[in-house]
């Protein structure tokens, strides 16, 4: 992993802690939680103040984590905001951290100029042992306050200050007095300057988990589905939905179809399909490579192709499935017809613009691990874990493709790939340009059969 690290594709934009008073905040924070504090003076933190040193120096990644449930976190400045989250065992998890510290971002930078924001994402299931637990997971409580109690000794304050304002000869009531003022020494003027966090509570849907080798549940979609990479039988128990395992491509490709949640990329709008698909190519041809010990220091995309032309025939069939892809969008020709059996038929496809486009093309790298670019923008868990298995030759290309093409220009790079351009509202719809018979023909059929065709059925 030391080239990703110095790559800055592995562990990249933590939140260094260095200054002592910064490092007792969140000793105290850590305790609060977990019992344990740390004897480091210098580490990092992610969005959820998991440090990776500390976990090595604890023996345990998951010391905000515990179960892989209810995760836990220690807020030390707004900063963590733009962090990654690292050892994710859900997919709305960073989400969901991310919006709170956005939301109240006045009030937790308020918070964390005096001490640490300890706190937990809370749902009503606190582990998964049982598949049909994940079932339960619906909505998600985001619970904090610092480490001396300053929200709830303000909300006691507030309530104390209601009393005195409202009831008959409070005035009069000397333990209540001298009680508001012991609170407000510690929160202040709550009236002038309410402490209070808003916007603590969110849903969760369709997400992506960790556990049973790796989960997708899809119930917030008009034909739901769990989609797993293990555990199929167990999770079949849940009798509520339909269950499928990453083998079952042709279910996965209805599924898909019905819900309207994919898209090809050659007819998308707003992206060169053809060269997304090119660099498709040049990842299916790395990884022959690898398999044939082939030496790819310092290859080129030159390179690369040279290497396809010179072993064509050795290449797997969905580097040949894209080629005519990229023929027929770039010469057009006869539609190819691309079937969920074929290999290269998620390497085809990219989320449409639906609310959980970035979980579906989570599922679709997973479904086409090939395109290591997409894998690491879109599922970095199973990205390093493949990474780990590689040979030195694709570990080296990998890391040095990724920090030329896509860490110098993140933003850039994820709208080539995945984003969706909206007409703007006041142009006027372009006129209807006629187009060749067959290209119609082809238009209605997409629109009545899906992306590729009719998904047939697997007898």
């Amino acid at each position: 992993m030391k080239r990703l690290i110095a790559h800055g594709l592995m562990f990249g934009n933590l939140i260094p802690v260095r200054a002592p008073a910064l490092i007792e905040r969140y000793n105290r924070a850590l305790e609060h939680l977990t019992g344990k504090r740390t004897a480091l003076t210098d580490f990092h933190i992610d969005i959820s103040g998991y440090s990776p040193e500390i976990g090595v120096e604890l023996g345990d990644e998951l010391y905000l984590n515990e179960n892989g449930c209810n995760r836990q976190f220690i807020l030390l400045s707004t900063e963590q905001k733009t962090a990654p989250l690292l050892n994710a065992s859900f997919s709305t998890s960073r989400g969901i951290l991310r919006q709170f510290i956005e939301q109240n971002e006045a009030q937790l930078f308020a918070l964390t100029t005096r001490d640490a924001v300890a706190g937990e994402l809370v749902n009503t299931v606190f582990s998964v042992d049982d598949p049909a637990r994940l079932l339960d997971i619906r909505k998600v409580v985001v619970e904090a306050d610092t480490t001396s109690g300053t929200l709830k000794d303000a909300g006691e304050l507030g309530r104390r200050v209601n009393r005195f304002l409202n009831e008959d000869d409070a005035w009069f009531d000397d333990v209540l007095i001298a009680e508001m003022i012991t609170i407000a020494k510690r929160t202040g003027d709550v009236t002038r300057n309410p402490v209070q966090l808003t916007h603590t509570t969110f849903t969760q849907e369709n997400f992506w988990t960790a556990h049973f080798g790796g989960t997708y549940l899809f119930r917030g979609v008009e034909h739901p589905a769990v989609i797993t990479g293990g555990y199929k039988n167990r999770l079949r128990d849940m009798g509520v939905m339909r269950v499928y395992d990453m083998d079952d491509r042709n279910q996965i490709a209805k599924f898909f179809e019905l819900n309207g949640l994919v898209e090809p990329i050659v007819r998308a709008r707003g992206i060169d399909g053809a060269a997304i698909l090119r660099q498709k190519m040049d990842f299916i041809v790395v990884d022959a490579a690898q398999e044939s010990g082939m030496d790819l220091t310092g290859a080129t995309r030159r390179d690369i192709r040279q290497l396809a032309r010179k072993h064509a025939d050795d290449l797997p069939p969905e580097y040949h499935t894209l080629r005519r892809l990229v023929a027929w969008a770039e010469e057009g020709g006869q539609w190819p017809r691309v079937s969920s059996e074929d290999p290269a038929y998620f390497y085809t496809l990219r989320a449409a613009d639906v609310p959980d486009r970035d979980l579906v093309n989570m599922l679709l790298s997973e479904l086409s691990p090939k395109d290591v670019r997409q894998l690491f923008i879109c599922h970095k868990e199973l990205f390093y874990r493949l990474y780990s298995g590689w040979s030195d030759t694709k570990k080296s290309y990998v890391a040095d493709f990724l920090a030329r093409e896509y860490a110098a220009d993140k933003a850039g790079a994820r709208d080539a790939l995945f984003g969706h351009d909206a007409p703007l509202a006041e142009d006027p719809p372009p006129p209807p340009q006629p187009e060749p018979k067959k290209r119609a023909r082809q238009d209605d059929l997409v629109a009545r059969v899906g992306p590729w065709g009719a998904i047939p059925r697997r007898r």
